[in-house]
């Protein structure tokens, strides 16, 4: 269970009582997630997910989440919305962690996406970077192309303990990137980890998205391609075109990619397949082997990557050919 801070049962009556939700009822642990601790509360006022910030998170970007959560809430984007207490406060302290309340949203994240499952993430995607406007708090994405290789250092040492020849080929990628990351793309409000667990379905409607808690400022595009990674790779690392040609038309049916966009998608691809090798790959090596939670096969995004470095255009993720 992704639980890393206990928190006493007086503790936690203290922290609930200084909202107006009345009593508290239940609490439990959820186990989903690998970045913070979250609690389910139940109170007689409904139900609300509690977290607890852990120290991967800076608690200077929490102002940031929290208030672009309650930004796109305004805008008609059906997420988690952060709950006041009886102060005006979104953000408090609990069991020595930063902690806030958000509202809890029904609905079951889906395992095997469907064609129609990736048709409506990509319109509600794009729903998402079209409410993002507006918003004027701003946070660079830390883990975007100038992060990649300070976070490749901190374990390149040790890069083929996880599989032969994985440090040549990360070597390779990042020198690549560096001379092939395209510029003045169009950015905005991007999601950064929309991954199947992130977004709520009820039948084949999406009920609600979670977790911003890697949101930033970045190119749209980029977005885009993390999702294509993240949906559209079947379990023997196939790419599934008729998946991608679904997200990406449902993306278009609420903004259109502009002609860079649809160039450089695949050098995207590849970028967001990196982030992902990478932060797996650190995880791999450094997670104690009686931690909580498992991390995650970077060789999935070894696979992935190796799709997208034989790719020639965007067409071949299913996107339409201009009209």
């Amino acid at each position: 269970m992704a639980v890393y801070t206990e928190v006493s049962d007086e503790d936690l009556s203290q922290f609930i009582a200084g909202y107006d939700l009345g009593a508290l009822l239940s609490v439990k642990g959820i186990a989903e997630g690998v970045e913070n601790t979250n609690y389910l509360i139940h109170t007689q006022k409904g139900s609300f997910v509690l977290t607890l910030y852990e120290k991967r998170v800076n608690p200077a970007d929490l102002p940031f989440f929290l208030g672009l959560m309650e930004h796109l809430a305004g805008k008609g984007v059906t997420c988690p919305l952060p709950v006041h207490d009886r102060q005006g406060n979104v953000l408090g302290t609990l069991s020595g962690r930063p902690a806030a309340l958000v509202t809890f949203l029904e609905g079951v994240s889906v395992r095997r996406p469907a064609v129609s499952h990736c048709a409506a993430l990509g319109e509600a995607l794009a729903k998402l970077h079209e409410a993002g406007q507006g918003f004027t708090i701003r946070r660079q994405n830390g883990l975007g192309l100038k992060g990649w290789r300070p976070l490749y250092e901190r374990f390149a040492a040790r890069a083929d303990e996880i599989a032969p020849g994985l440090a040549s080929l990360i070597s390779e990628e990042l020198t690549y990137l560096d001379a092939e990351w395209p510029a003045a793309l169009p950015q905005g409000v991007i999601h950064a980890d929309l991954f199947p667990d992130n977004v709520f379905f009820l039948g084949e409607r999406i009920a609600g998205l979670i977790d911003f808690y890697f949101a930033c400022n970045d190119a749209f595009a980029y977005d885009v391609a993390v999702c294509l990674n993240a949906w559209c790779f079947e379990p023997d690392f196939s790419f599934n075109a008729t998946k991608g040609h679904a997200l990406l038309k449902g993306y278009q049916s609420a903004r259109k990619l502009s002609p860079l966009e649809r160039d450089t998608l695949p050098v995207l691809c590849r970028g967001s397949a990196l982030r992902f090798l990478l932060t797996r790959g650190y995880d791999w090596l450094h997670t104690p082997k009686d931690a909580l939670v498992k991390p995650h096969d970077p060789l999935d995004y070894v696979r992935r990557l190796k799709f997208h470095r034989s790719v020639s255009s965007a067409q071949d993720y299913g996107l339409e050919a201009h009209a």
